[in-house]
């Protein structure tokens, strides 16, 4: 009995010195969170923008970001509770809640990178309140789905009319943006304009998913299916990463082929 006691005790300090590492490793990113929440409280976007990593700035335009504040709750916060903590090299998360003045409670996740030394917030995920269009996890609702694909096709669309992907480069993700060039996506899609392929027309159309989209092991949505057009009717797969406050496109493969 003694020596049973003596390793549950053993497993319990085990435990309690495993969470104390977590939570000191990751206490400067709890700092930048809390900091970045007490600007955004005063509507001080300027300071909390210093709080933000450089592809977040970069990826999410100031009106977007102000947005995303003035339309929620986050302006009342009060505290935050981080009930999940993980860091990985120079990447790190915390996921919670944070608590508002009249103590309603929004659930959130922070994403950072270490830039420079310190820990800056790479994404801010927060689901969307409400019955149509919300989140469930971490996946987005059907509507912000549709949306998503909606947009990216139009975007692809309108590169091919104009045969230069210039503009669709600045649309997709960073992440995409630095492993690939505006010729280099005009070399990958050229075939489309070279075959005299128009794709706007299917703005008239409501895109239909090959089962429910998914997240892999990466944290990327992966969105698959086709817009039933005649007589050939267009695939697709849309591959998007959690960049700022949205989500951002990171691969796209689109093909027309005989409708069958």
């Amino acid at each position: 009995m003694k020596k049973l006691l003596k390793i549950v005790i053993g497993i319990a300090v085990a435990i309690a010195v495993a969470v104390s590492v977590v939570f000191y490793f990751t206490s400067d990113m709890t700092k930048t969170a809390e900091n970045f929440f007490a600007a955004i409280k005063e509507k001080d976007y300027t300071t909390a923008y210093q709080y933000l990593s450089e592809d977040f700035r970069l990826s999410t335009p100031q009106t977007e970001f102000v947005s995303f504040f003035e339309k929620g709750a986050l302006l009342q916060f009060k505290e935050a509770s981080w009930g999940n903590r993980s860091i990985s090299g120079g990447r790190g998360e915390l996921d919670g809640s944070i608590t508002t003045e009249n103590g309603g409670v929004v659930p959130i996740k922070l994403s950072f990178v270490k830039e420079n030394g310190r820990w800056l917030i790479y994404s801010i995920h927060k689901p969307q309140a409400g019955i149509a269009g919300g989140e469930s996890g971490r996946l987005p609702g059907e509507s912000v789905q549709v949306a998503l694909a909606r947009e990216s096709m139009r975007k692809f669309a309108l590169s091919v009319n104009a045969k230069d992907f210039s503009e669709f480069h600045q649309y997709i993700s960073r992440l995409w943006q630095r492993q690939i060039t505006v010729d280099g996506l005009n070399e990958v899609f050229k075939t489309f304009w070279e075959n005299n392929i128009n794709l706007l027309p299917l703005e008239n159309y409501s895109p239909v998913f090959d089962g429910d989209p998914s997240m892999n092991e990466d944290g990327v949505l992966v969105m698959r299916g086709y817009y039933p057009t005649q007589p050939s009717k267009v695939l697709f797969e849309f591959k998007y990463i959690y960049e700022g406050v949205s989500w951002k496109l990171i691969g796209t493969n689109v093909n027309v082929v005989p409708a069958g």
